[in-house]
């Protein structure tokens, strides 16, 4: 439970479809559970557990995270990719004393901060079926974190 903001941050990776059949985009994000305000996010053409790395660091750096402050929670994967289970990211958060818990395998309800922000995403109007590249993908979420950090109304 958060009572204020950095202390219970939902990370998540979607993938976002891309030019052609069979090629993706993976969307990281990063999410203040008690502000919804996102706090990092990255897309890239292949989930890394250096790219989270990388995220986690940077989102910590930026919101300067306390050792013990902050609890990160990853959601729920279907399909556990090796970014949110990599020993390289838990060492990272660790060494930055940040608690690391994971949602049950299959149980959407366990995270829905994370989830109900990928359906906002999903569903808006001017989300495109494919994104035409890489750099069409970074502008649009660009965009997105924009409008969905300082104008969604969030409940």
């Amino acid at each position: 439970m958060a009572t204020g903001a950095n202390q219970l941050w939902s990370w998540d990776i979607t993938k976002l479809r891309g030019s052609a059949k069979w090629r993706y985009y993976y969307l990281y994000v990063i999410l203040d559970v008690y502000s919804r305000y996102v706090v990092g996010w990255l897309i890239a053409e292949q989930e890394a557990a250096t790219l989270a790395e990388q995220l986690m660091a940077t989102s910590c750096e930026r919101q300067p995270i306390a050792p013990g402050q902050l609890t990160l929670h990853a959601a729920p994967q279907r399909h556990p990719g090796a970014a949110m289970t990599a020993k390289t990211v838990a060492q990272l958060l660790a060494d930055v004393g940040v608690t690391k818990t994971h949602a049950r395998p299959y149980t959407a309800n366990d995270n829905p901060f994370s989830e109900a922000q990928c359906k906002t995403l999903k569903y808006r109007p001017d989300y495109p079926d494919r994104f035409g590249s890489l750099p069409d993908a970074r502008a649009w979420a660009q965009a997105f974190f924009t409008w969905y950090n300082y104008q969604q109304q969030h409940t």
